[in-house]
């Protein structure tokens, strides 16, 4: 694993900035690009985080990804509009994505903009995050290169396919829910490879079924289409493995049929033996709160949900119980006091982007 070095937010976050500027990403967009990671990073997903930096350098020295984010306007009609990314930076697609979905539900009480030929986005929890802090709820989802197994199956079909929901509240923090339809995904699989961890059984399976716990092999093979994530649930009815297949379906769905963007095998980025677009495709949605009650109730209703969840009695060998959005909330106050955890293979990684773009500031 190696030496953990703790670096300041500001400092990475710059860092970030730079690295995409280099790659031909316009400033405004950079900086959005890098505020989506470091917000991961602040909320203690390191997979999401830095973590993810070189694979977007990769794509965009490929060609698979564009630096440059030209959205093409497909249809705009009252609370809804249909987006073409056109292969730019998923994170910029889908923070204007939301801001017109906010927009909207201003003006129509909901509002929801769905996109084909994205890219990776980071968390989904950060868009619907903007639309908690404008008052309303938010509803993110969006597709995936394929690398999960329906029920009952072996090979990869669909991909890790989040889902988030925030909803404002009288806590100190907004509920935010966001999480894949997988029980594990590739970036907790890359990180447990940086530090040499091996991966829990009855997460990843090969073409047999069998279970894989290597993460290095298990990045090798989900490549090669030859193992497979396991939905929520896992591969059996009896522990809901059919609730988590069918909840990735609905995000499959809503984040391809509306838009007639693509679908699972067409998102896999490799055609032909050569490297393509990814063609992703998102949805989100916001809905305006105030056009159904008074702002402050409905947070004290959410607030009053969180705390009757709180207060639950514990179980044996448990000292406290959270509500998505906490754990989040509390990581970000101790990180931006702390510094972002980056592990030694990491930093090295970090060190080679910047000798390759000739970045003259150094990391710390």
């Amino acid at each position: 694993m190696g030496k953990i070095k703790y670096l300041q937010v500001q400092v990475l976050r710059k860092f970030m900035v730079n690295v995409f500027i280099k790659l031909g990403v316009p400033p405004k967009d950079a900086r959005i690009c890098a505020d989506v990671l470091i917000s991961s990073d602040l909320k203690g997903i390191e997979t999401h985080g830095v973590n993810r930096l070189g694979m977007y350098v990769r794509r965009i020295k490929k060609g698979i990804q564009r630096p440059f984010t030209k959205i093409q306007v497909i249809k705009d009609k009252k609370g809804i509009a249909v987006w073409d990314g056109n292969h730019g930076m998923g994170q910029v697609i889908a923070h204007h994505a939301m801001i017109k979905a906010i927009e909207k539900a201003e003006e129509y009480g909901i509002g929801c903009v769905v996109v084909r030929n994205s890219t990776h986005f980071g968390i989904a929890g950060y868009y619907t995050e903007m639309a908690a802090q404008s008052n309303m709820i938010g509803i993110s989802c969006t597709n995936a290169r394929p690398s999960v197994t329906p029920l009952f199956g072996v090979t990869p079909t669909f991909g890790t396919n989040p889902l988030s929901f925030a909803a404002p509240s009288d806590l100190a923090y907004p509920f935010i829910y966001d999480a894949a339809t997988s029980i594990v995904q590739r970036g907790k699989i890359e990180v447990n490879a940086r530090i040499n961890k091996k991966v829990p059984e009855k997460l990843v399976i090969d073409k047999q079924g069998d279970p894989l716990t290597e993460p290095r092999e298990i990045l090798s093979k989900i490549l090669s289409k030859t193992a497979s994530f396991l939905a929520l649930g896992g591969d059996s009815e009896e522990m809901g493995g059919h609730k988590g297949y069918g909840l990735a379906t609905i995000i499959e769905i809503l984040s391809s049929a509306l838009q007639q963007g693509y679908f699972l095998g067409h998102l896999s980025g490799v055609r032909n033996g050569k490297n393509v677009h990814h063609c992703l495709g998102h949805f989100f949605m916001a809905i305006n709160i105030e056009m159904f009650t008074e702002i402050e109730n409905f947070k004290k209703t959410v607030g009053n949900i969180l705390r009757g969840m709180k207060n639950a009695k514990l179980a044996p060998g448990h000292r406290k119980i959270y509500v998505a959005g906490e754990k989040e909330y509390l990581n970000a106050l101790r990180i931006r006091e702390e510094g972002i955890p980056v592990n030694q293979n990491l930093m090295e990684e970090l060190f080679n982007i910047q000798d390759e773009l000739a970045i003259a500031k150094p990391i710390y």
